[in-house]
């Protein structure tokens, strides 16, 4: 008779790869919250505090989170500053609401958009028909297989 063990007791430790490792965070993240958007804000620079940066930051509709509200923040962070923010070297934890957010983004997407369409226009404004220019074209396709 043959002694065999449980295929429940083997393991595969032994056959597993290496973990590859990966530097830490600078930063630690925030737990999610439904609703909102995290964005750490610069308010000091080289050691000097930075007021401008911030103000225009708050005005465009970032708030500082409160430490006591994201307490697994504080945890990670030995001998931080404890001012009732959430601020790690010089750099403030702030929150904006997704809808603002989205806003935002569709804002400045629209505004990239424009600058790429006043390039092209002004690159195309040099067109000959003599010797035409190519305008770049911005849309990639993918194609599987060959064709017959």
């Amino acid at each position: 008779m043959v002694d065999r063990t449980d295929r429940d007791a083997e393991t595969r430790e032994a056959e597993q790869r290496a973990q590859l490792w990966t530097p830490p965070q600078i930063l630690p993240d925030p737990n999610p919250r439904d609703g909102w958007v995290h964005r750490y804000i610069r308010v000091k620079l080289l050691g000097d505090d930075d007021p401008v940066n911030a103000s225009q930051r708050l005005r465009e509709g970032w708030e500082p989170c409160k430490s006591e509200d994201y307490p697994e923040i504080q945890s990670k962070i030995p001998g931080m500053k404890r001012t009732g923010n959430v601020e790690v070297g010089g750099l403030l934890l702030c929150r904006m609401p997704t809808e603002t957010y989205k806003k935002r983004q569709e804002y400045y997407d629209r505004l990239a958009a424009a600058q790429i369409e006043s390039i092209d226009n002004n690159f195309m404004r040099e067109n000959d028909p003599r010797m035409p220019l190519l305008k770049p074209d911005r849309r990639t396709t993918v194609t599987f297989g060959r064709k017959r």
